[in-house]
């Protein structure tokens, strides 16, 4: 089994989520909202393969042979930016959801 099997249903399910949310906001909000989830994916990115490959080189932990697809930035493979790419996607999602949720409640019992 590979790290990218394990993986792609967690991205996928972010996605979904956060696809579905974003319906819920106005087009202006909306754009600001896939705005700021770039510029966070983008830091989390940078801070997932600065943090990672220090701690692989450290010898923290390491991945075993055939279970990567192949490619690293730095020393950390692809696969490592999965999950901060899902949060960074599930976070903001599931609190606009939860939000409106928590609006609609309040609407009803007036």
């Amino acid at each position: 089994m590979t790290y990218a099997f394990i993986c792609l249903p967690f991205l996928a399910v972010a996605l979904v989520v956060a696809l579905v949310a974003s319906r819920t906001l106005p087009p202006g909000e909306r754009r600001r909202r896939w705005a700021a989830t770039g510029i966070a994916a983008a830091v989390l990115v940078v801070l997932t393969a600065v943090f990672d490959s220090i701690m692989i080189a450290a010898g923290l932990f390491g991945y075993a042979d055939g279970t990567r697809l192949g490619p690293v930035v730095g020393l950390a493979p692809v696969e490592d930016f999965a999950y901060p790419i899902a949060t960074v996607l599930l976070v903001p999602a599931v609190w606009t959801l939860a939000r409106r949720r928590a609006a609609k409640a309040a609407h009803d019992e007036d």
